[in-house]
């Protein structure tokens, strides 16, 4: 039988044709590649993420509007200027602890705080007064010379430490000879810079591993950025705790050793993060159970002595800067009450509340339930956002897709290494985050809230959000499950895009909600 292929033989047996060979990898794509090795996605990532959102909030926010602004910009005003410790100023109501800030400056923290405090006449009416106001007032001139005093007895109470990348903004405004709305948009975005690089930095450390989308993930909340684009110590508290964390998941958790830069960090964090803020000085602390082994300098074959010495070094040294600030300014916390209702000035009596709870802690026990009892569903809100003073609380839909965000980050984290933290360890760190959560119950129960008072008032969701990341770390380190796709492999792309999608769906939500409320 004759056939197509019997007449024709090249039909028959085809020529093979020769592979392709592959096209070089071209140059930009290279680079592009070097560079996520170098820094890891999630760095890369938040550094355009937050840098974006962090100016959308610094622009966005009325003058001040942000938590405690007015003061937090009062000190930073100060620490600019040389005035590193608590200065007492007379007060007819009481106790006062302030400075000296441009008289323009004042004018706008006036009218802000006036604008702020206002009642609408109707919900739908934006709450900014007028708009033009803050141009008129923003662009009035800035002199060094002619100051009014201020009170600020709340930040006061802080070291210089947080202060300084706002205070070095303050400094570039004046050198650049900026109006009052520059200097307080200088002085804001020289915060988010220093939060950009602290955290950017942070999530570099977890570069290789999936648990940085986790740590990407709290870094992005909506509360973070918001406040890393106003001005606030809790921006550079929020960045030092993050470090830590950070370090202590891939030194202590992952078991891995940290690089020569990463040690630096992790002694130059113990001894910053406790003078930054109280609560959370505890977490510094938790450098030392990090192995001396897997410290960057040194041996990792044989320890010597001093490789064991330096975090305790660096711990000690944290632990005594807390101690003598907390010295210093103890004081502050007679003056605290004014910040409350007239009706409440000089209620509050930190030495009253301390003699109350080593009296009758059951009484401090009770208080606390009830706190819980009352006022949990809103530090839960909190957590995820109540937008500075203008107390615009996140959109459902920020808290939906910030929980997605958590569960595919926490879900697609790896397991952590048998050689990371043992028994006793996971337990020192959980029982740290519960001594801290408890630290800032009783700080605020004796620094803001009135002898017999009901609850514990003051307490914020925000205030949470440094201890996230290393609560999780407990529970990934007791808890086996994760996210496998059909084929039982972990979705390391899917989840990165998810985690990604799902954070930036919620920072939008929450800025157009907030838009929509302040500015109508």
């Amino acid at each position: 039988m004759v056939t197509e292929a019997n007449e024709n033989p090249a039909l028959a047996a085809p020529e093979k044709i020769p592979a392709a060979a592959p096209e070089p990898r071209s140059a930009l794509r290279r680079a592009v590649i070097g560079i996520e090795r170098r820094f890891g996605s999630a760095a890369l990532i938040f550094v355009l993420v937050a840098g974006i959102f962090g100016a959308v909030w610094s622009v966005l926010t009325p003058p001040f509007w942000g938590h405690d602004e007015i003061t937090q910009f009062g000190r930073a005003y100060q620490v600019a200027h040389g005035g590193f410790l608590p200065e007492k100023i007379h007060d007819d109501r009481g106790p006062a602890w302030g400075g000296d800030v441009p008289v323009s400056i004042d004018a706008l923290m006036s009218y802000a705080f006036n604008d702020y405090q206002r009642d609408r006449d109707d919900e739908q009416d934006p709450m900014v007064a007028d708009p033009h106001v803050y141009d008129r007032l923003g662009a009035a001139a800035v002199s060094t010379s002619d100051t009014k005093q201020v009170w600020f007895t709340n930040t006061a109470a802080y070291s210089p430490v947080p202060y300084v990348p706002p205070a070095l903004g303050i400094r570039i405004a004046e050198a650049l000879d900026l109006n009052a709305g520059g200097m307080v948009l200088a002085t804001r975005w020289a915060g988010l810079l220093a939060y950009l690089l602290i955290v950017g930095f942070a999530l570099r450390v977890l570069r290789g591993h999936r648990v940085q989308w986790l740590a990407f993930t709290i870094a992005v909340l909506p509360i973070a950025l918001f406040q890393a684009g106003t001005v606030t110590a809790d921006t550079v508290t929020n960045a030092l705790a993050l470090l830590v964390s950070a370090l202590v998941v891939k030194g202590l958790f992952l078991g891995e050793r940290l690089t020569k830069p990463e040690t630096v960090a992790a002694l130059a964090a113990t001894v910053l993060l406790p003078v930054c803020k109280p609560t959370y000085v505890l977490i510094a602390m938790l450098t030392v159970l990090i192995p001396a082994r897997r410290f960057g300098f040194g041996a990792a074959e044989r320890v010597a002595p001093w490789q064991r010495v330096l975090p305790w070094a660096a711990a000690g040294i944290g632990a005594v800067a807390f101690a003598v600030w907390m010295k210093i300014a103890a004081p502050t916390g007679d003056g605290m009450s004014l910040m409350r209702p007239k009706k409440d000035w000089g209620s509050v009596r930190p030495g009253d509340q301390l003699h109350g709870i080593l009296a009758d802690p059951g009484h401090f026990v009770r208080v606390f339930g009830d706190s819980i009892a009352r006022r949990d569903q809103h530090w839960f809100v909190q957590f995820f956002g109540e937008l500075g003073f203008s107390y615009v609380e996140v959109p459902a839909l920020t808290i939906l897709a910030s929980l997605l965000a958590f569960a595919v980050s926490v879900g697609a984290a790896e397991r952590f290494s048998p050689r990371g933290a043992n028994r006793l360890n996971t337990w020192l760190v959980l029982l740290t985050v519960v001594a801290s959560v408890a630290m800032i119950y009783v700080t605020l129960y004796m620094s803001f809230t009135p002898v017999g008072y009901f609850i514990i008032d003051g307490v914020q969701g925000r205030y949470f959000v440094p201890l996230a990341l290393l609560a999780l770390a407990v529970l990934l380190r007791w808890m086996p499950v994760r996210l496998t796709d059909a084929a039982g492999r972990f979705p390391t792309r899917g989840a990165a895009i998810t985690v990604v999608a799902a954070t930036s769906v919620a920072l939008i939500a929450a800025v157009v909600k907030y838009s929509t409320i302040v500015w109508g």
